[in-house]
């Protein structure tokens, strides 16, 4: 099972507030003014390091476990989806004509369900992990 979710570490900044990184993701770098803050600008950043790869077809690095003083940060949840089908697709060797064959649709709506910056209905998210023999399963885990 695939999880997208990241450890990052939290450094105080001299001038006040938090300055974000990850080791699996180097390009995730941001800020918060508290912890609270700097963990949302986190999950913010992870959601465009995550498009980044899907839009340059790069494969998600294989999570670290997280070490002492890191917090787990996940993007959105419609991000994880993609990045679900994202990776579904490149493990099953399966392109974009190949996706839009099996579901019966245009190649286009395809190219929409993996853009990370187009509103796609989870259902047909699902539906689509599905035909490639994967399930997309979403939890609940206290913070």
């Amino acid at each position: 099972m695939e999880y997208f979710q990241y450890a990052v570490l939290l450094k105080k900044d001299t001038s006040g507030g938090y300055v974000v990184t990850c080791r699996d993701l180097p390009q995730l770098i941001t800020q918060g003014e508290s912890i609270e803050n700097a963990l949302f600008e986190a999950s913010d950043a992870m959601d465009e390091v995550f498009a980044a790869y899907m839009i340059n077809n790069v494969k998600f690095p294989e999570p670290s476990p997280k070490k002492r003083g890191e917090y787990m940060v996940v993007p959105p949840a419609e991000t994880i989806a993609k990045a679900a089908l994202h990776t579904a697709m490149k493990e099953a060797r399966v392109n974009k004509v190949q996706m839009a064959k099996r579901l019966g649709v245009d190649e286009k709506e395809v190219r929409r369900l993996l853009d990370p910056h187009y509103g796609s209905k989870l259902p047909r998210i699902a539906e689509a992990i599905s035909l490639l023999g994967c399930r997309l399963v979403i939890g609940l885990e206290l913070a």
